[in-house]
């Protein structure tokens, strides 16, 4: 008998994913919880039937939301993530030795355990010495900061269940408050191509547009999220994500990348027409 796990991405398009085991399932108090194995993926991870990642193409997203704002700020000693219970983000963050400080916000301590147990390709960072988890709501986490961190990096969940706060223009007025005045916040920002996750986009980005003097969008291809087609949201106090780019500094670092480059850095906020429009639409509204 074959098993397979699918996620419908609208009322007509789904993804499937041919299982070869169910390794773990768990109802926390936040979401279901779920990690199977598969023959071409690897092993994944579903919270409440969404994907949010497999062996195989996790490295895409990890690597472009730390890499890109890591290339243009000059001086990260403390970092915030929020969300990012797998560790992807953390593991690609501690990479870099300059950084003394890293906070991760996760709101559910069972993601994290799963992922230690079962993920630890993604999950091995969370035992650097410099990371620090708190099982809290990242909205209400956040609040309480003033010019505290040089980085925050928004690895959230998609923008209903326990995620949805972290679409706010509370949430993004709250970061912009806990950077010092050359912080950067990067965020997950879902996918322009199906219309619902467009909307989500273009609410986001509208938020951050209000709290942020400089707010860029910058897109990676992760082939088992939605459409394929992904984007981030770059935005900061100071620094221009393309005019701040140092790439001597980053190639100094000699950090070993399989997706991102200083090359891509650049292509990757050269947004195809639709995205532009979309972004447009909100900028000014």
């Amino acid at each position: 008998m074959e098993l397979w796990f699918t996620e419908k991405h609208t009322e007509h398009v789904k993804l499937s994913i041919q299982v070869d085991e169910q390794l773990y399932s768990s109802q926390s108090e936040f979401q279901r919880i779920d990690i199977f194995s598969s023959k071409e993926f690897g092993k994944f991870l579903t919270l409440d039937g969404y994907m949010m990642l497999t062996e195989k193409d996790e490295f895409i997203y990890h690597e472009m939301i730390v890499h890109v704002p890591m290339a243009v700020h000059p001086c990260v000693k403390k970092a915030l993530v929020i969300g990012g219970g797998d560790g992807g983000t953390v593991r690609e963050l501690v990479r870099y030795l300059e950084i003394e400080h890293i906070d991760v916000v996760e709101i559910d301590e069972e993601v994290v355990e799963a992922c230690r147990r079962y993920l630890p390709q993604t999950a091995c960072g969370f035992a650097d010495e410099r990371v620090h988890i708190y099982y809290d709501d990242g909205l209400k986490f956040v609040r309480k900061f003033v010019e505290e961190y040089d980085l925050i990096l928004v690895d959230s969940t998609d923008p209903f269940g326990p995620g949805e706060g972290l679409f706010t223009k509370e949430f993004y007025g709250n970061c912009y408050k806990a950077l010092r005045a050359d912080g950067i916040m990067v965020n997950q920002h879902e996918s322009p191509f199906y219309p619902n996750d467009a909307t989500a986009m273009q609410r986001a980005h509208k938020r951050i547009v209000e709290s942020f003097p400089i707010s860029k969008v910058y897109q990676a291809h992760i082939p088992t999220y939605p459409s394929g087609h992904w984007l981030f949201g770059f935005a900061s106090k100071k620094y221009h994500p393309l005019d701040g780019q140092d790439v001597a500094r980053w190639k100094a670092r000699g950090i070993k990348t399989r997706y991102y480059n200083e090359q891509l850095h650049k292509g990757a906020f050269a947004l195809p027409n639709y995205v532009e429009e979309l972004l447009e639409k909100v900028e000014g509204a």
